[in-house]
């Protein structure tokens, strides 16, 4: 958003809590499953709530969650308008957020450096002790 928009910020914010809450409680929709709301932008005409998701898996199960969610959107949009104070309920744009997998990955990618640079330092210890003991 090129601008600070508090009202949109605080819909956005309903939007994600009460998603979240209609998601795990009232959804039935298998293909849904444990999606977790990351992040929620509302544009500032309030006509549009774009979604970001996350979810554990492989490609095959995030492209199920995407179809079931662009399915459930409409009964979703339904149960927030149910729940809110407002005289329009965003259209429900869902996005795969794929920022949680890549830092899982770099922290992993990290890890095994680590790993290797103390398997590294570990064997050339040995080495060094020898040498100043000649």
């Amino acid at each position: 958003m090129p601008k600070d928009y508090p009202r949109s910020r605080r819909i956005a914010e309903q939007v994600q809590r009460e998603l979240t809450e209609v998601i795990r409680l009232e959804l039935k929709d298998p293909r849904v499953g444990f999606v977790t709301i990351t992040d929620v932008e509302v544009t500032p005409d309030h006509k549009l709530a774009r979604v970001f998701y996350t979810l554990l898996g492989d490609e095959g199960r995030i492209e199920e969650a995407a179809r079931g969610l662009a399915h459930a959107a409409g009964f979703l949009r339904t149960q927030l308008a149910h729940r809110f104070e407002m005289r329009s309920v965003p259209q429900l744009e869902f996005v795969y957020d794929a920022s949680v997998e890549r830092g899982s990955r770099l922290s992993q990618l990290i890890d095994a450096a680590v790993a290797d640079d103390a398997r590294h330092h570990a064997a050339l210890k040995p080495a060094r002790r020898r040498k100043r003991s000649s």
